[in-house]
């Protein structure tokens, strides 16, 4: 009967620490999803010497991304959603990080592919990081709205968490922008892997 007890014992804080584990776990990753990147402080007007140049007569967005961060699937997704409801007010580039010594194949992700199948939307080559660096951006998924003048509107995440597509407040904010109306917020959290991380993997 006591070895009974024992082992029913045993089997009760078994069950409570898998509890606890499965808990902590859930903390963790809830933590990680809503951690925003380091958001950027960029230019307020266009800068002179991108060699990304700015649409005419029109809005222009930049993404910049990096061709490896799983959270950006998301942000990719989100602006496919948001160039359906632009029109032809808004010009996009995804810009790509790619870092010095490594060849075209780390880049030409399915991201990649993704972002340049979008009507409107530009994939285009960050040799070393210097367009990152020019619009002082560090993390993937930042994304940047100039007016027709070049003038900051916006800068911000397209996502309400990490790897999280759906109703976000920068979609929105950016569609209110591009359509002349007042929108809530100028800018946002973003929720993206660092950019000038070059072992980041979809996994």
């Amino acid at each position: 009967m006591l070895n009974t007890k024992h082992k029913s014992r045993g089997l009760g804080w078994s069950i409570l620490l898998w509890g606890v584990f499965i808990l902590a776990g859930e903390i963790i990753l809830m933590n990680y999803t809503n951690a925003p990147g380091f958001s950027a402080s960029p230019p307020p007007i266009w800068p002179s010497g991108s060699k990304i140049v700015p649409a005419e007569n029109k809005f222009t967005l930049l993404m910049l991304a990096h061709p490896h961060c799983p959270c950006t699937r998301a942000s990719v997704s989100e602006l496919e959603k948001l160039m359906a409801h632009a029109g032809n007010h808004l010009s996009a580039y995804v810009v790509f990080m790619q870092p010095e010594g490594l060849g075209e194949t780390w880049r030409r992700t399915d991201l990649w592919g993704k972002a340049g199948a979008i009507p409107g939307v530009h994939a285009v080559v960050d040799e070393k990081g210097l367009e990152a660096k020019r619009f002082r951006v560090q993390t993937s998924g930042q994304t940047l709205l100039y007016d027709e003048q070049g003038k900051l509107l916006f800068r911000g995440g397209i996502t309400s968490a990490r790897g999280h597509a759906g109703d976000n407040q920068g979609v929105r904010s950016i569609l209110a922008m591009i359509h002349h109306k007042k929108p809530a917020v100028d800018h946002t959290p973003v929720f993206g892997c660092s950019l000038f991380n070059r072992e980041v993997s979809f996994g």
